[in-house]
């Protein structure tokens, strides 16, 4: 086992997820965790994430510093190498030039966890502070053009720091790094698999749900359908799958729902139109915060309204990932949006929640889904939010800007996938902004709206970089939104990554 201490950063889970990749089973626990208990588990490895905080600040999360005088090795990332070299008596400060994205590192020790790698390599960095002096005993490792000390080891003590982000799939070597400390320092062996998630997810489901009845929310995307397909195996025919059209979706999509788990499903399902009750809710309303709380809150009293007439179940199962759940803010980790399934539930609900998916990421969820036998279609289907397009129609949604969106986006996929790239995209899709901008067509000025296509790569959505589609295909896009859609005569492309941007635009 790998204990990894979640400081409260945006990666934590995904650092976890990544030693679970290496097929080490690894959990995450909070950083306050007691050193008794870490030492009654008798893990093989310890590591510290990184975190939103400065580690000399007021309130800073800290451990009992009786932790570093575990036998276990340790691996401290970011937040986590800062509060190693603190505690060992080092010195931590601002940097002159902050570092975010990818950054140039230089090894300069390959005896330890950079073994096997070059001399020079891309990691990913995120930080405003770093280690200004190494602990004594500690030897520097590796440095980047703006930071001498981003990487130390007291390999004696089986102690290492980075202040990048070897999790980050944007990290050259990252994944060798991660396992040239689970293998090499920590004596680990690959022997975890992916069917034990399925395999605990059914015992923790028939342990919460009994014999009771639930309904699950189900949009069509990998995420619920897994879900579903997880509590159908745990409880059977006391499942209910529930789909709300809230008029938020892309074009021709309720349909596609609908004859996909329509007739052929094992599991039953009821489809319910709510595009104007959505609607209504959402007129005037621009404030991106406020829309996700709106729409979380009208699909529980959809749900509730549902679940009365399915011989009352008293259940929901969402297929809520953790990146849903660290972006809403956990209690280390700030809030970067609400998603409309964490943070924009009500605060009172008729319904329990049952989340299998939870701990996972995207990527484990797809495998999860291929284990169950589940149709590649399906398991490869491009992320799509759970508030749709309101949040992509950027300000008020109203019907119109909804239609001009769609067949915007419509024309997007069909280009995408006709080039061949829909599998090599994390996501893909069109934003409608709240401006207009000036034209000519047809020797006249026009003032209507631009379209921005967003397009990522990623393996988490914790980190995604743009999409470098080819010219001659922009082309082909931005032509055929311009002709076919009405109100359009604008086409911009999105080339912000993540961080500092995130993937959606609200």
């Amino acid at each position: 086992m790998i204990l990894v201490l979640d400081f409260g950063g945006q990666y934590s889970q995904l650092i976890a997820r990544r030693v679970r990749e290496c097929r080490v089973f690894s959990e995450l626990i909070p950083y306050d965790t007691p050193v008794e208990e870490i030492r009654r588990r008798n893990p093989e490895g310890i590591i510290l994430s990184g975190g939103p905080n400065s580690v000399y600040g007021e309130g800073a999360p800290r451990v009992d510093d009786g932790l570093f005088g575990l036998d276990a090795p340790m691996l401290g990332i970011c937040y986590g190498m800062q509060h190693m070299a603190l505690s060992l008596g080092g010195e931590v400060g601002a940097v002159q030039i902050r570092e975010y994205g990818r950054s140039d590192l230089i090894v300069k020790d390959h005896e330890g966890l950079f073994a096997g790698t070059p001399d020079e390599q891309k990691a990913w960095t995120s930080h405003g502070d770093a280690v200004f002096a190494a602990p004594e005993g500690f030897r520097v490792t590796a440095e980047t053009p703006s930071v001498p000390i981003i990487a130390f080891e007291e390999p004696g003590a089986g102690r290492f720091g980075v202040q990048f982000h070897p999790e980050v799939r944007h990290t050259e070597y990252g994944m060798e790094i991660l396992k040239n400390f689970l293998f090499e320092t920590c004596g680990c062996k690959p022997d975890w698999t992916p069917v034990n998630i399925i395999t605990d997810a059914v015992e923790r489901i028939r342990e919460q749900v009994g014999d009771r009845k639930a309904i699950c929310g189900l949009s069509g995307g990998v995420d619920s359908s897994t879900a579903a397909m997880l509590v159908h195996r745990a409880i059977g025919d006391n499942l209910t799958c529930v789909f709300v059209d809230h008029g938020l979706l892309r074009q021709n999509e309720a349909e596609q729902v609908i004859e996909a788990f329509g007739e052929n499903s094992e599991v039953p399902l009821v489809h319910v139109d709510s595009k104007g009750r959505f609607l209504d809710k959402l007129a005037g309303v621009t404030d991106p915060e406020a829309k996700r709380k709106i729409i979380g809150e009208e699909f529980i009293r959809t749900f509730e309204e549902e679940a009365k007439g399915i011989e009352d179940a008293t259940f929901l199962v969402q297929g809520t990932l953790y990146s849903d759940v660290i972006e809403s803010g956990t209690r280390d980790a700030a809030k970067i949006k609400s998603h409309h399934n964490v943070g924009g539930l009500p605060e009172v609900m008729d319904l329990d929640l049952v989340e299998p998916l939870r701990n996972l990421f995207k990527d484990e969820v797809r495998v999860v889904a291929a284990e169950l036998g589940m149709p590649e279609r399906l398991v490869w289907r491009q992320p799509f939010p759970g508030p749709g397009l309101a949040i992509r129609v950027i300000g008020d949604v109203t019907g119109e800007r909804l239609e001009i969106l769609r067949r915007a986006d419509a024309v997007l996929q069909e280009e995408i996938r006709a080039a061949g790239l829909y599998r090599d995209l994390w996501q893909s899709f069109a934003v409608l902004p709240a401006i207009h901008s000036v034209g000519v067509m047809g020797d006249a000025r026009t003032y209507a709206y631009p379209v921005v296509i967003r397009a990522v790569t990623s393996d988490d959505a914790m980190t995604a970089d743009w999409a470098r589609l080819p010219y001659d295909l922009l082309e082909k896009i931005s032509n055929r939104i311009i002709n076919e859609v009405p109100g359009v005569n604008r086409v911009a492309l999105d080339i912000t990554s993540k961080p500092p941007g995130t993937i959606e635009w609200e």
